[in-house]
């Protein structure tokens, strides 16, 4: 028992002694904390915008003729061709008034060659004793009657050969073709309304309205690198995906609205079949436009990582003299990309802003810098403020 006291007594007198030492340690050093050098680099110049994908043909099928429809031809939402054929009417009736205007042509050049031979019997009778000018006469004007009336059928008979060929509606442009909107063995004419629809698939438009005042600003910003030719458009699907297909502006609406004081754009766009056979841009799709430069342009940027955000603003800490940590509120410009912002005002070419450890950084502390380059992820921290 009182070799365990002894041996407890020298423990705790051990452990005495070891305190003051431990309490005359000095503490931890600056925090390690990664940064970024504030530099020009090469960005892309983007806007984006609402818009939508407009077929550039577009076209109603309605019927010529008033006839039964006996068949319809074509899958509904399969593609079709120029030429194919769609529906077919009866042609029975049709085909009766042809045959009748076949007919009529026929009396009327029988009747022209009468004519003809009248006349020319009358004028070979003219300088004879049997010959009268009176009678030349009235052959001249039964000849051209003859004439007008076989100009009249032969107009009768090619009526009739087009409302024959109405009678099969084929397709008049290449596209997806929309649902029957008439079932087989209902009576149709040209006042029945639309049978189906036709638009167009590859190329497409792609529409948007970009405001006044931001278009002037795009005009000037271009105006010394080829205008609206020195831009080029991207599609962002719905799902989030941006389309790999470019597409150019091509047309400006000559008119501002006037309750949005904008103005319509519209641009051609690719739309190709993918490898899966299908087409990714339908008419009427909703879309976010993005108008982005064709050549990158040198602007100060610094990493996204840097950016945090609080109640007062957006802003980024900057290792200033004597490595001590400062903050510093900036402006973000709308050009920013997803991996880099673009800063407007706030920050100076050359300055080194914080991009990892930033939970360990607080304002007016020192800290204990080490390069990260710009391009590289940084890790993932916790942002101070809401």
């Amino acid at each position: 028992m009182a070799l365990l006291i002894r041996r407890g007594l020298a423990a705790l007198g051990l452990f005495l002694l070891a305190a003051p030492a431990m309490a005359q340690r000095p503490g931890g050093g600056p925090p390690a904390i990664g940064v970024a050098e504030v530099a020009r680099r090469a960005v892309t110049e983007t806007n984006s915008f609402i818009g939508r994908i407009e077929a550039i043909d577009r076209v109603e099928i309605v019927p010529r003729v008033t006839a039964f429809l006996e068949k319809v031809e074509f899958e509904e939402g399969a593609e079709v061709t120029q030429g194919d054929l769609l529906f077919r009417l009866e042609r029975g009736p049709f085909e009766a008034q042809l045959q009748v205007a076949k007919a009529s042509v026929a009396e009327a050049e029988a009747q022209l060659q009468n004519a003809n031979i009248t006349l020319n019997r009358a004028q070979s009778l003219l300088n004879t004793p049997a010959g009268q000018r009176s009678t030349v006469d009235t052959a001249v004007a039964a000849q051209r009657t003859a004439q007008a009336q076989l100009l009249s059928a032969q107009a009768r008979q090619r009526q009739a050969q087009i409302n024959l060929d109405y009678t099969e509606i084929r397709a008049p442009i290449a596209g997806r073709i929309g649902r029957a909107n008439v079932t087989e063995g209902n009576v149709v004419a040209a006042g029945s309304g639309v049978l189906t629809t036709i638009v167009s698939q590859d190329p497409m438009y792609v529409t948007f309205t970009v405001p006044v005042r931001t278009m002037t600003e795009v005009r000037q910003r271009y105006a010394a690198r080829g205008g609206l030719s020195a831009v080029q458009l991207r599609v962002q699907l719905p799902d989030g995906r941006l389309y790999e297909r470019v597409g150019h502006l091509g047309f400006v609406d000559i008119d501002v609205g006037r309750d949005t004081d904008s103005v319509l754009l519209r641009g051609r766009i690719p739309n190709p079949r993918t490898p899966e056979g299908y087409r990714e841009l339908t008419a009427n799709q909703f879309v976010n436009v993005v108008v982005e430069a064709v050549q990158p342009v040198e602007m100060l940027t610094v990493p996204r990582a840097a950016l945090l955000t609080d109640a007062r603003g957006v802003f980024v800490y900057v290792v200033g003299k004597d490595n001590v940590a400062e903050r510093r509120a900036v402006k973000m410009s709308q050009h920013s990309t997803p991996e880099l912002a673009v800063i407007s005002d706030g920050l100076r070419e050359g300055e080194h802003v914080v991009v990892e450890g930033l939970q360990r950084v607080r304002p007016g502390s020192p800290v204990m810098p080490s390069p990260v380059e710009a391009g590289a992820p940084a890790a993932a921290a916790p942002r101070q403020g809401g």
